[in-house]
């Protein structure tokens, strides 16, 4: 994108802050942006990634956070968007200590950010993040890793693309394509094998994750990670790291759904919600139904139910055939169709909240 002009970037997508810390001691060193907090707290997980410069790492961080917005909005729930990378090796840098020197970084953010677990963090270590903040959700003996709902949330997202397609959503029915199978995909196999999809294909690039699929589902055959892409499925369903679709794979699918859990799945949001939609592709927007694990720890913040965070995922059904139905109407992608819709959410309970009163 050129060399970034972080107050342009901020003005033009509305970001609110952008906060770049360093402990000395630990090594910790990280961003967090939060974009808007007009429904609430800004609420986005923790990812520990080794950037080949921090400008990577300031821009996936800009773009997570506003897709957290998105999603919180798309979701129903009253939440902002916010993100926090941390820079370096996750083999090397993690301990209890570098964990700690974090949540103090989160709890100086006076509970207008709200962390949880993400890429190369665990359940494990919001616990140490826990000892310096309450601002942290995703823990042990609460809602607990939120991939298997995440998952839950794209397997719903899943049947609404095929609702929306065929006017049938009998998973049997049909095969699959999984890009990614370390954790949500992993959680997505699961739920279409025990709803008995007729085929299903996988690709990953972690050898542990292959061997373990393999041992688990033998019937779910693994295809090369360049291959996976023109697989003659019903659904094509990326599950790794985001910019997956673009120029050069999206003319490579033959599935006529696209419907995953990574974010940011389009490298250009214009550019290739665009090409999809000219393809014939239904495209169910990631930001709406990987929002099952963003779902799962809300109502933490609630007093965690189970079955009420999974009766409230289960709504990610409904609520895709809606921007589906938006986006036809619009003539517009469905990206856009999704945005749209959240973004009336916001400007809504921004009106609503034009007026003070005392709680």
């Amino acid at each position: 994108m050129g060399e970034l002009k972080v107050f342009e970037h901020m003005q033009k997508h509305h970001y609110e802050q952008v906060v770049h810390f360093y402990d000395q001691y630990t090594g910790l060193k990280g961003i967090t942006v939060i974009h808007d907090t007009t429904l609430g707290p800004a609420l986005g997980g923790t990812r520990i990634w080794n950037y080949a410069s921090e400008e990577d790492a300031l821009v996936d961080c800009l773009r997570l956070a506003r897709g957290m917005t998105y999603k919180a909005a798309a979701s129903g729930l009253n939440l902002g968007g916010g993100k926090t990378v941390l820079i370096g090796d996750a083999a090397a840098v993690k301990s209890e200590a570098y964990f700690r020197a974090l949540g103090r970084y989160v709890q100086s953010l006076n509970g207008r950010y709200i962390t949880a677990e993400d890429v190369n963090t665990s359940t494990k270590d919001m616990g140490y993040v826990a000892m310096e903040t309450d601002h942290v959700v995703g823990l042990e003996g609460k809602s607990g890793n939120p991939s298997p709902i995440t998952g839950l949330g794209v397997f719903y997202g899943v049947k609404a693309g095929l609702q929306r397609k065929y006017g049938n959503a009998d998973i049997e029915n049909y095969s699959f394509a999984v890009q990614g199978a370390g954790q949500t995909g992993y959680y997505l196999i699961g739920y279409l094998l025990e709803a008995g999809a007729k085929k299903i294909y996988f690709t990953e690039i972690s050898q542990k994750h292959i061997d373990r699929m393999k041992a688990e589902h033998p019937k779910v055959a693994f295809v090369a990670p360049e291959d996976i892409y023109s697989q003659e499925v019903d659904v094509f369903s990326p599950c790794a790291l985001g910019g997956s679709l673009n120029s050069d794979t999206i003319p490579q699918i033959k599935a006529p759904i696209i419907a995953g859990s990574a974010n940011n799945v389009l490298l250009d949001e214009d550019l290739h919600g665009r090409m999809i939609m000219d393809r014939g592709i239904i495209y169910c927007p990631d930001f709406v139904i990987n929002a099952g694990g963003l779902i799962n720890v809300y109502h933490e913040l609630q007093g965690y139910n189970k079955d009420r965070a999974i009766s409230d995922t289960a709504k990610i059904y409904d609520r895709l055939l809606e921007i589906l139905a938006i986006a036809d109407k619009e003539g517009v992608p469905s990206q856009q169709a999704a945005k749209i819709f959240a973004q009336q959410r916001i400007e809504t309970i921004k009106n609503v909240r034009s007026n003070y009163i005392s709680r």
